[in-house]
């Protein structure tokens, strides 16, 4: 403390105690009782308390508001809803609790609460030094950290700031920078940042923790950051607008009723050769079509068709694909053959599950990183006859070629 505790303590009239009220809250904020922090800095308990709750106007006294003011609700509003943070009435019951011996998932479950958020209040607000978990203190401290912006680590530490600009300088990547600051200052936490934190300081307008015109050295040259996903900005992907797997008929999803496709390539060597897949949801059965020259939309539309075309009608019903380019004139291959095509959600290979098995059973015909240009119809047709008199287990062991012939007797 900055000053001397009094010896005398008789009354001292109107004397100001600005120096032991500071030092009074600094010690209940570093978790001293309330008692022992009014007898370290020698006032009366009480005197403590009406620092701590204000007191009303009395006589020449004016009134002292509380040190931490509870602001009211507007009238008619109701209770207040329930907050994504922990209220001082929560922080009481907690340190209660804790005294009682209650473990956290107990504590988590009487305040409704995850059992992390308890954890991470009790490590985050307990006293540093004798770990005791004060509520008042621990609410202090919560409220202290809240305030916004917060000010950087870069920009309070010109060590650090100079280090990474250095580095930057010389084209280093922030990650790189992160590991190496990490292995030279190993004994250091205070050197130790997350490359996350390099690039908000070179993005983030305002901070000025790192000069703007090191944005030049990183790989990108960006000076601000590009999202990579935006759900609102997400630029239409055909001309046609995609008709998604969410609307496909009810019939398509139990396999009950026949006609229901589902179509994918399997891509060659280097991404120049590739052979369309479509296999049936209900049979499994299996159509390999032939794509000699290329795989744009317009050679995928116009092969698609033609083996399309050769099907009864009642097995075309509806075609499920990705979200490819390749079926970019999908509404055109619609309105030659009458079949809708569904298109799955982004990521969601899962969703033509059939296809996907498929796909991999062929691998063992053309193998990955081969030149798929070389297979001639004939050889698609007969790799196409093999796996479809294949037993298959979720046929109760019949082939999809067995299957297929009972629906067409049917």
């Amino acid at each position: 403390m900055d000053f001397k505790i009094r010896e005398d303590r008789r009354p001292q009239g109107p004397r100001k105690l600005v120096q032991e009220r500071e030092a009074y809250f600094r010690l209940v904020d570093q978790g001293m009782g309330y008692s022992e922090a009014a007898a370290v800095i020698g006032i009366n308990v009480r005197t403590g308390k009406r620092w701590r709750n204000g007191r009303g106007a009395s006589g020449r006294n004016k009134a002292a508001p509380p040190i931490n003011a509870v602001v009211p609700p507007p009238v008619g509003t109701g209770p207040p809803a329930p907050s994504r943070y922990l209220s001082e009435a929560d922080r009481i019951h907690i340190a209660d609790r804790l005294r009682e011996k209650a473990t956290v998932r107990a504590i988590a479950a009487e305040l409704g609460r995850s059992p992390s958020t308890i954890s991470r209040e009790i490590r985050r607000n307990r006293h540093p030094t004798n770990g005791q978990y004060r509520p008042h203190a621990a609410q202090a401290r919560a409220m202290a950290r809240r305030p916004r912006p917060k000010p950087g680590k870069i920009g309070q530490n010109p060590e650090l700031r100079d280090f990474i600009q250095d580095h930057l300088t010389l084209r280093w990547s922030p990650e790189q920078i992160c590991h190496a600051l990490r292995r030279r200052f190993a004994d250091r936490p205070e050197m130790h940042v997350t490359h996350e934190t390099v690039y908000q300081a070179l993005y983030v307008q305002g901070r000025g923790e790192l000069r703007r015109e090191l944005t030049r050295a990183l790989r990108t040259g960006r000076a601000m950051r590009r999202p990579h996903r935006h759900a609102a900005k997400r630029q239409p992907r055909f001309s046609h607008s995609m008709v998604m797997i969410s609307e496909r008929p009810a019939e398509a999803a139990d396999r009950a009723v026949p006609g229901h496709w589902e179509g994918d390539l399997i891509v060659g060597r280097n991404s120049r050769s590739a052979i369309a897949t479509l296999v049936e949801r209900s049979t499994r059965y299996l159509l390999l079509v032939h794509l000699p020259t290329d795989h744009s939309a317009a050679a995928v539309r116009t092969a698609l068709t033609d083996a399309v075309q050769t099907l009864p009608p009642h097995l075309k019903r509806s075609l499920t694909w990705d979200q490819g380019c390749e079926m970019a004139a999908h509404h055109a291959f619609s309105i030659a053959t009458d079949v809708p095509v569904y298109f799955c959600d982004p990521g969601s290979p899962w969703q033509r599950g059939s296809n996907e098995n498929t796909n991999g059973l062929l691998r063992q015909y053309f193998p990955k990183g081969t030149d798929l240009s070389v297979h001639t119809r004939e050889d698609l047709d007969a790799v196409a006859a093999e796996l479809n008199s294949r037993p298959r287990k979720t046929l109760g062991w019949e082939t999809p070629a067995e299957r297929l012939s009972k629906l067409l007797a049917a």
